[in-house]
């Protein structure tokens, strides 16, 4: 997956594809050449997109910004799981129509990047679940101030791109889009002073904050496990999680304190971040908890070859924390003066200093799709586009074996 020459000749970015219940059901994977006349194979791109997405894995929809690539692409085998998005430019090409027609029968999905000139030909129609539309240049906004466009396929579902908050996101949905494209995060941060909100002081999160203070203060086992026996929910996920196949254990756990002995303090921190992440119940938030466990795995990859096991540790929560203030509307401020966390993460969240920053500034270019700003994050940090590549892979492949 990750010796392919194809690393070295495109920038790889993503982002969420999230259906009308708020669920991450595929990621978006854009594929940018980093020179115009650069020629990536289309074999190579699907066996390094194949070690994170195998045939049997989760989907993937494949916005690939190369024109010769994406013909390529249309031409070769993807595996069914993999979606094809194809630019509203192509599809007047009889060498396209005929790919397309091929993928549609072989079961691929295809969206169509754009609107059509005209309408769809007749054979092209089923072939294609969604449209994606930007929603700066939505035509459906015109229709809500009465104007009807012409032209338009109704069988095919619309998917909205460009989504950069949760109210985006909603007013995508209540316009009719069937899904969207993009990280809803852009919601302004909450002041750095005020009272915390319910969600902050629900009786889950302050467990969780309780327990991630007393592992900091290395607490005996005994102290720990009758806090976690406070919480039914979260202590079934702690045995659910220490004795599911991922964590790799031969013999089955059956006490909370064995399963804190098996952990050691220094996992059972890395489980309680991410536990705190994804403990918000409110259905719109899930995009965030998505964007904040790739986060933190990538920000970890991203430093595996120069830093040691503490420093990955603490830039793994500086990246899951990354969006907390937003998930449980509380400053930064406010919530660092009760989650334990080490000053090199205390600087980057709250202060926007440190050597965490530059780290995360990468991740945040490569969510934003942005070629130049990837370019320019990787090159800050002394990391060619290849290795940033490759990190990215490692972290979404890990990621998707988180349950």
């Amino acid at each position: 997956m990750l010796d392919t020459a194809i690393l070295g000749q495109v920038a790889l970015s993503y982002s969420p594809f999230i259906d009308a219940r708020r669920e991450v059901t595929a990621t978006r994977l854009t594929v940018s050449p980093l020179r115009p006349d650069a020629q990536p194979d289309a074999a190579q791109l699907l066996h390094a997109v194949g070690g994170v997405w195998p045939a049997n894995g989760g989907r993937v929809s494949l916005n690939v910004l190369s024109e010769s690539l994406l013909q390529d692409l249309l031409a070769a085998d993807p595996s069914p799981n993999l979606m094809v998005e194809v630019p509203a430019f192509m599809l007047e090409q009889p060498e396209a129509q005929a790919a397309i027609q091929a993928l549609h029968r072989k079961g691929n999905t295809l969206l169509i990047k754009g609107r059509p000139v005209a309408e769809l030909a007749r054979e092209l129609i089923p072939c294609f679940r969604y449209t994606i539309v930007d929603q700066a240049t939505d035509r459906r906004l015109a229709e809500a101030a009465g104007f009807k466009p012409s032209g338009v396929t109704r069988s095919i579902e619309v998917v909205q791109s460009g989504v950069r908050s949760i109210a985006d996101m909603e007013a995508s949905f209540a316009r009719g889009a069937s899904a969207v494209l993009g990280w809803p995060i852009d919601d302004a941060p909450p002041p750095a002073a005020g009272g915390a909100s319910s969600a902050a002081r629900s009786a889950d999160i302050q467990v969780i904050v309780e327990l991630m203070q007393r592992v900091d203060a290395a607490d005996p086992i005994e102290r720990i496990e009758q806090t976690l026996k406070r919480d039914a929910s979260l202590a079934f996920k702690l045995m659910r999680f220490i004795n599911s196949p991922s964590f790799g254990l031969r013999v089955e756990i059956s006490s909370f304190r064995h399963a804190i002995m098996m952990l050691g303090y220094k996992r059972l921190k890395r489980w309680l971040a991410l536990l705190l992440t994804t403990a918000s119940q409110d259905p719109r938030l899930k995009p965030l908890m998505f964007c904040a466990i790739r986060r933190g795995l990538l920000m970890e990859e991203l430093i595996a070859g120069t830093a040691d096991e503490e420093m990955r540790a603490e830039i793994f929560i500086c990246g899951v924390f990354s969006l907390l203030d937003r998930m449980l509307q509380q400053s930064f401020a406010e919530l660092l003066d009760t989650l334990p966390v080490p000053d090199r993460v205390r600087d980057c969240l709250r202060d926007g200093t440190g050597p965490f920053q530059p780290v995360l500034s990468l991740v945040q270019a490569i969510e934003s799709e942005s070629l130049f700003d990837i370019r320019q994050s990787a090159d800050t940090l002394m990391l060619s586009v290849s290795e940033v590549n490759r990190a990215l892979l490692r972290a979404l492949a890990a990621a998707a074996d988180i349950r």
